[in-house]
């Protein structure tokens, strides 16, 4: 009888489809606005890449110990008690995976505007709704909610339909990337089009913090000690954010076949296929764009792609606004594939919190396709809300700092358990233990210190929606007595 469970290479395409989303497309801008050198934001890259990798290879150990429906979840209340599993799946519903499910249908419908420019920014569906003045819904708001609502009524259908969107969107943007790389490669060993990294390699010695007047005009001053400290961490955001949503994988234990093997490995393959793609394509963009126009160029994506088309077939009519399309196309596709990893493994965790009195009943339901049908609608209807409210980069650094903090709190939980549990069955060891796990701690820590500096504001906003879980907690607590 064939298996209706997600097999090793269904899962690593949920967790490399479920980290590629926009941020590969759009953050590089603000990260070399804050670095100013290509070694740097690449370090930059590089070192988010790591850091996933080491987080992954933490939570691997934890999931073979605890292969069951709600993974990091699980883990931070086996880890730290009831109270801290709470806030921290509180802040997942609140901000950390809707937060992204909207950022990323944000992102989808305005490039979707882009391919049909009647839905574009700027366009509006209503206008002082009910009478209320400047209450207003845009054509991209609609779409991105109405996005996020498609993606939930498949996801309803059965974890089988959700597989096949996953792989042939996955697939794609894989395939899309990488003909982004390739293209790059071709145009500096066989068509010699392009000097820009060498240019841009040379242009600085070191790390620059940049400003722009009103013209777009940059200007760099060198940086050092604390002051790049502070602009490291703040790019580091963007990486960060980039690669976020692997853990996904570890809510959905119950639907994977051989969960205690198959999650490890996918956590392994998938972060490390992403990492790769995503330092190839960053060098790619250094490559095809002078590091000025990637400071300016909220959409280095888009000019990547002109600049590659221009090196191919000239500067003919037509072929800038070719270029925007394709990549248009490409981040509508990607984003698409990504909000259903998203959307699929982040209603499971609410089924794991609802089945332990700590979240609305009914999310523990599940629909006659064994899929917790109300959970999907309670995330999608939050998400809509969020979509309403906030910008793409408002949600995006509130969920990294977020995310971040219960990272580090859930991989230093894997000495808490070597020590506490030192004979529970472990089918996976974290390999370089206990040296690996430190390193991710000391490196995590640091980059959140940074952010938290640097970006005090957003940092106590995204903590604010997490410490408000204490009191909710409380609530459920209560509600769970009078039941009983």
């Amino acid at each position: 009888m064939k298996s209706n469970k997600l097999s090793l290479f269904d899962s690593i395409l949920l967790v490399s489809g479920s980290m590629i989303g926009s941020g590969i497309f759009l953050v590089t801008n603000e990260m070399t606005l804050s670095l100013g050198n290509v070694y740097w934001v690449m370090f930059a890259w590089i070192l988010g890449g790591i850091m996933t990798l080491l987080a992954a290879l933490n939570f691997g150990e934890l999931a073979a110990m605890m292969p069951l429906a709600g993974g990091q979840y699980n883990f931070v209340t086996r880890i730290y008690g009831r109270k801290m599993g709470f806030i921290y799946g509180w802040s997942v519903f609140s901000v950390i995976q809707t937060g992204v499910i909207a950022a990323v249908a944000m992102a989808f419908a305005k490039h979707l505007g882009v391919l049909i420019p009647s839905l574009g920014e700027g366009k509006y569906l209503f206008t002082d709704l009910l009478g209320i003045p400047h209450c207003s819904v845009s054509y991209v708001q609609f779409v991105a909610i109405l996005s996020v609502l498609v993606l939930s009524s498949i996801n309803a259908r059965g974890v089988q339909e959700s597989k096949w969107i996953q792989r042939i969107f996955t697939l794609a943007k894989l395939l899309a990337l990488g003909g982004l790389i390739l293209g790059a490669v071709i145009s500096v060993m066989i068509l010699s089009n392009s000097v820009y990294l060498a240019d841009n390699i040379h242009q600085f010695s070191g790390a620059l913090s940049a400003k722009m007047d009103a013209n777009s005009n940059i200007s760099w001053t060198s940086i050092s000690g604390s002051a790049l400290f502070l602009a490291f961490s703040a790019a580091m955001v963007g990486s960060l954010f980039s690669s976020d949503a692997w853990q996904g994988i570890t809510f959905m234990s119950a639907e994977i076949d051989k969960p205690e093997k198959t999650i490890p490995k996918a956590l392994l393959w998938g972060t490390a296929i992403v990492t790769v793609v995503y330092c190839l394509a960053n060098l790619a963009y250094f490559v095809i764009l002078p590091i000025n126009t990637i400071a300016v160029d909220e959409h280095v994506g888009v000019s990547a792609a002109r600049n590659l088309l221009h090196g191919f077939l000239g500067n003919e009519v037509g072929t800038s606004n070719l270029a925007v399309l394709l990549m248009a196309a490409l981040i509508v596709i990607s984003t698409f594939g990504c909000n259903n990893g998203l959307i699929l493994a982040g209603s499971r965790l609410y089924k794991a919190m609802a089945d332990q009195g700590l979240f609305f009943t009914k999310a523990s339901t599940l629909n006659n396709r064994g899929v917790p049908g109300n959970a999907l609608w309670m995330q999608a209807t939050w998400a809509s809300v969020l979509c309403m409210s906030g910008t793409y980069g408002d949600l995006l650094k509130y969920c990294t700092f977020a995310s971040l903090m219960f990272y580090i709190i859930t991989v230093f939980g894997v000495f808490i358990l070597r020590n506490r549990e030192p004979k529970t069955e472990r089918p996976y060891k974290v390999w370089g233990y206990p040296y690996l796990t430190i390193i991710y701690v000391i490196l995590a820590s640091a980059v959140a210190i940074g952010i938290l500096i640097s970006q005090f504001k957003v940092a106590i906003y995204g903590m604010a929606i997490v410490l408000l879980g204490w009191p909710i907690y409380y609530l459920f607590k209560k509600s769970e007595i009078k039941a009983q």
